[in-house]
């Protein structure tokens, strides 16, 4: 896979320990380019057994360099004879299940984790309908389709690209114990008020992410106290400018990648995410696993997550407004209030949304592909 960031990379990898913990054989495909701190990730995979070929896939669309590594795999797929040969985002995707049809190695999965060709506000209608065609070309020839949450399903369904008998869903899945009873992190290190509330907002910063939202829903009235803290790689400047305009710079700091999320989140009132697109976001079972209240647009997979006003308050629309009258809300509940919604939230994730019952499901989906390719 060439998507090797943010809730990704976070579900190869614990797919990958989860499936080595079973006894299965598990040798991965994978690009570093895109998060330098995936490699320690693939060392300790290498030292629990795994077998891990780099292959610097790129993103973007580049025909003379997606050949070269469509012949890598199909090399690596000929050497290593995989049963399953599972895909995961949009590049990777189409080179695996490529080098899977023209070696005939393999029944083949495929995760998107939410498809491109959705995009809307990251590409433009030509290069979306080709994004679309590719995956149309692709499907009748996928085994399964994993959806990570009903509610994406329910999108990849309606988008029309795959036969339904062919989608299934393993929703996305945590260790909490990673998460509980982390120490907090210290506000005063990035320059927030910690005697005033202040929300999480993790992740990539990119406009799938939706952090322009954000900073537009809390210059709205009614949420003069709230600072947000914005963790995650990417660039800051475009939104350091808004919020200058905005007139909030004062109240949001921006921490940059970090590898302490548990720690931020002890730290903070509540988690607001304010996605353009999701499948199922790991930071909202991040934050339930931290008996954290939780503000959501509602997209995909968060949906099936946050229940209004019992697990967290889910905004109308995706929308600077919409989502702060969510996050005002939010504010209005009180520290109690939200204690007592971050404690509901916790309570939903037990055998629902752990790594082994995930790996468990995978394994299922894994049996019905090779039923369906005809492969013993």
């Amino acid at each position: 896979m060439e998507a090797t960031i943010g809730g990704t990379r976070r579900h190869l990898v614990d797919v990958a320990h989860a499936q080595l913990l079973r006894g299965d054989t598990v040798s991965l495909l994978v690009s570093t380019l895109r998060d330098p701190g995936f490699a320690a990730d693939l060392v300790a995979l290498e030292a629990a057994g795994a077998t891990v070929r780099r292959i610097p896939m790129v993103r973007a669309i580049r025909p003379a360099r997606d050949l070269v590594h469509l012949r890598r795999i199909k090399a690596a797929l000929r050497e290593l004879r995989p049963d399953v040969v599972h895909t995961h985002s949009s590049k990777a995707g189409v080179l695996g299940r490529r080098a899977s049809l023209s070696t005939g190695i393999g029944a083949r999965v495929h995760t998107p984790h939410t498809f491109a060709f959705l995009f809307g506000a990251m590409f433009g209608r030509a290069k979306r309908a080709v994004f679309r065609s590719i995956e149309r070309s692709l499907a009748s020839s996928t085994h399964r389709l994993v959806a990570v949450s009903e509610s994406e399903a329910a999108t990849i369904a309606a988008s029309g690209v795959v036969d339904p008998g062919r989608l299934c869903t393993v929703p996305n899945g945590i260790d909490p114990a990673r998460v509980e009873g982390a120490e907090p992190a210290n506000l005063a290190d990035f320059g927030l008020d910690a005697a005033r509330p202040v929300a999480a907002v993790v992740g990539l910063l990119y406009s799938a992410k939706g952090q322009d939202l954000a900073l537009e829903a809390l210059a709205e009235e009614g949420l003069e106290g709230l600072q947000l803290l914005f963790v995650g790689p990417g660039d800051q400047g475009p939104l350091l400018e808004l919020a200058a305009r905005l007139g909030v710079e004062r109240r949001v700091a921006f921490t940059g990648p970090r590898d302490d999320v548990p720690s931020i989140l002890a730290a903070s009132d509540f988690l607001v995410l304010p996605s353009r697109w999701e499948g199922m976001p790991y930071v909202v079972l991040e934050a339930m696993a931290a008996s954290r209240a939780v503000v959501s647009t509602p997209v995909d997979g968060a949906r099936d997550l946050v229940e209004d006003d019992v697990t967290g308050f889910l905004a109308s629309g995706v929308s600077g407004a919409a989502l702060a009258a969510a996050m005002r809300r939010a504010v209005l509940a009180g520290s109690g209030r939200r204690e007592r919604l971050g404690a509901a939230g916790r309570a939903r994730l037990d055998g629902a949304h752990d790594v082994s019952t995930m790996a468990e499901r995978l394994d299922a989906v894994y049996r019905e592909a090779l039923g369906a390719s005809g492969k013993p």
